[in-house]
């Protein structure tokens, strides 16, 4: 493996100015940077991240705003369990990570929490942007502060982050419709389930519910969709709503979750779902989703790895503040499509690391 040492030789100049080049430091003319960058890049030079850390002296921070999860939330606790593994193994390199959890459903608990993480100086936010204009005010402060940032789970085009680790929601939906689709007799009805009255802040369901819709436009016309709109607070009324979509014509065979809680759906419907040409569609493996993927009351699942995204969200961050590593702009997630059949072999990382926790 190449070395500073041999950088230096091949450029003609000092290790320190090598050094310097590396992480940034002042006290190297334009030219010589340019020249020591462009050998840096030819021969692939990668820094130890421990030793780097260690030569730059510097402590790091590193700050996570993510939504909190609970038992009618459980998406949210994927990715937060990546978070931890990632944490666990950047510690040795002197990051610290912060990480403050907010009411996915309360804007004024996501601007609180990002304030309170911000007493602390970090070099970088890793945010979930759930709500549009409150983004809008976090993204101006981190960037007129210069620091730097990353979008996981949502994506936004307006903002300056340097990345953006999650999966493109409109092919989700995409390939949502496709196996819709498959399943589905001509002219038949689906319902699309809305649990959130607006989506103005809710960006990655309205697209797969785009994509979804477009799917079905280009490939089968005689499929017709209605939207309900649920409200998750009311079970004896969300029951006669989807009862009542369901009994309104013969030709119903499916309903589409473009969110993680089609296990909802299940658990109001046992007598539904249990047809075997009634198809219900969703996304992510929570704990209660899987349930019923296993008992036949779900039939696809869409997972989009989430533990890796809050993983790989902390390792990308990491590698640029000590590496100066400037990440992809678009880290797409996979877009898995998991069965009954194949539900054991997805999320491995993630298993391995509850087993290694509850081994502690």
């Amino acid at each position: 493996m190449i070395t500073i040492k041999d950088i230096a030789k091949l450029a003609n100049v000092s290790d320190g100015t090598v050094d310097r080049v590396i992480h940034n430091r002042k006290g190297v003319s334009p030219k010589t940077a340019e020249k020591v960058k462009n050998i840096l890049k030819e021969n692939n030079f990668l820094l130890n991240p421990i030793a780097s850390a260690l030569a730059t002296k510097k402590k790091y921070r590193i700050a996570c705003l993510i939504p909190k999860s609970d038992k009618k939330n459980q998406f949210w606790k994927s990715p937060n369990l990546g978070i931890l593994k990632a944490k666990k193994e950047v510690i040795r390199y002197g990051l610290q990570i912060d990480v403050a959890h907010f009411d996915q459903y309360d804007s004024k608990s996501y601007l609180k929490k990002f304030k309170i993480l911000q007493k602390n100086k970090p070099d970088a936010f890793i945010i979930a942007p759930v709500f549009t204009n409150e983004t809008a005010f976090i993204a101006k402060e981190l960037e007129n502060n210069s620091i730097e940032y990353i979008f996981i789970n949502i994506d936004n085009k307006k903002y300056k982050n340097i990345a953006f680790i999650g999966q493109d929601s409109q092919k989700a939906g995409f390939v949502a419709g496709k196996l819709m689709s498959l399943g589905l007799p001509k002219n038949s009805k689906c319902g699309v389930v809305q649990f959130r009255q607006s989506l103005t802040d809710h960006k990655a369901i309205s697209n797969r519910i785009s994509g979804f819709n477009n799917y079905l436009k280009k490939h089968r016309t005689d499929i017709k969709t209605k939207l309900i709109k649920i409200s998750l607070n009311d079970k004896k009324n969300d029951l006669t709503k989807i009862k009542s979509f369901l009994n309104s014509a013969k030709t119903i065979s499916g309903i589409f979750v473009p969110s993680s809680r089609a296990s909802y759906i299940a658990s109001l419907l046992p007598e539904y779902v249990n047809k075997s040409n009634f198809s219900l569609i969703g996304y992510d493996t929570t704990e209660d989703n899987i349930f019923y993927l296993r008992n036949d009351k779900i039939q696809f699942i869409i997972s989009q790895r989430s533990f890796n995204q809050g993983y790989e969200a902390v390792h990308i961050i990491s590698d640029f503040l000590i590496q100066k590593k400037v990440p992809q702009k678009k880290i797409y997630s996979p877009i898995q499509i998991i069965i009954k059949e194949n539900v054991d072999y997805d999320s491995r990382n993630k298993k391995t690391f509850i087993n290694e926790l509850s081994n502690q």
